[in-house]
């Protein structure tokens, strides 16, 4: 035989050299949740190893996560439930969790890159991602002068990037406009643009506090049955100027990476939720799987498209890419 694949696959040298997709520390980023009070650094039941912080308590996280080479986070608010209200107030506050933590993030870090989630379903007393009218459903047009005003803030705040993650029509334009005509023009929004209405989302509701009151969110994010809507949702945030998309979740929806990467010209990212990692986790602590499958999932989501990844294993990620290194 002349044409022999197993010979590139000999050896783990051999395997290395001819690799086709290599994963890079620089392409994660670690969510992280903040909640209000002092003295807070609590784990989050639903996700083993992932915590909550207080903004006082953020300091030796973000000095561990700077030691591992990760140079991205990404922030949600948890306020306290007595705070949250119908218009999603705290979320736009200058004291608001995520604009202290912005603010004390770049003290301890100043060269790390903090990006904000931008919604209004952590703030609000129903749990949905805007403001309702009065059959209680979702107001679009209206929601879009609260998410411009929680972006407007953050930037204020001190943010790299800025990502709403609502599924609103029209955000992407109106932040763009908001952030602009405030100065802040050279501030990119990575936006959620393809999300999933998902059963993924449980443990992540958990840690934010912010499950619906009442109804469900598949009025405004998306059947997981569609694929071309996917890549109409991505043409339109383009058109509105977004600079990065994203596709969430992740591990089930490989076909919509692939996809939105092959037709759309911007950089693409991709959430692993929630539930992925709680899975993962969870087979990995009972002896089910090996860590070996978390490295596994993210180069396939990396192999898929995906230029950026958003994962809570995103600490164990680095460490496993250091020594690999060694």
């Amino acid at each position: 035989m002349s044409r022999r694949p197993r010979r590139l696959r000999r050896t783990d040298a051999i395997r290395s050299l001819v690799r086709e997709t290599r994963l890079h520390v620089q392409d994660l980023i670690y969510p992280m949740f903040i909640v209000e009070g002092e003295g807070i650094r609590r784990e989050i039941p639903s996700l083993p190893d992932v915590c909550q912080f207080s903004p006082d308590m953020l300091e030796e996280e973000i000095r561990e996560i700077c030691s591992l080479g990760l140079r991205h986070v990404l922030l949600f608010g948890a306020p306290h439930a007595s705070r949250k209200d119908e218009a999603g107030t705290p979320a736009f506050s200058e004291y608001g969790v995520v604009q202290q933590a912005v603010r004390e993030i770049k003290k301890i870090a100043p060269d790390i890159c903090v990006t904000t989630d931008v919604c209004m379903c952590g703030y609000t007393n129903h749990g949905h991602c805007g403001l309702l009218d009065e059959q209680g459903c979702v107001d679009n047009d209206l929601t879009l002068g609260h998410l411009a005003a929680i972006a407007l803030s953050h930037a204020q705040a001190g943010a790299d990037i800025i990502a709403p993650s609502d599924m609103m029509d029209g955000r992407v334009a109106r932040i763009r406009d908001a952030l602009d005509s405030g100065g802040y023009d050279h501030i990119p929004i990575m936006v959620y643009s393809a999300k999933y209405a998902s059963s993924f989302y449980g443990p992540f509701r958990h840690a934010a506090n912010s499950a619906p009151q009442t109804g469900d969110r598949k009025g405004y994010q998306m059947d997981f049955a569609n694929a071309n809507e996917a890549l109409i949702e991505c043409a339109l945030d383009v058109q509105e100027g977004a600079d990065i998309l994203m596709v969430k979740p992740a591990m089930a929806y490989l076909d919509i990476i692939s996809r939105v990467k092959q037709h759309c010209g911007l950089p693409l990212a991709a959430y692993s939720v929630s539930g992925e990692y709680a899975m993962l986790k969870s087979a990995i602590q009972h002896g089910i799987l090996s860590e070996a499958a978390v490295y596994e999932t993210i180069i396939a989501i990396k192999r898929a498209g995906a230029d950026i990844i958003i994962t809570y294993f995103a600490k164990d990620l680095a460490k496993m890419l250091r020594a690999c290194d060694q």
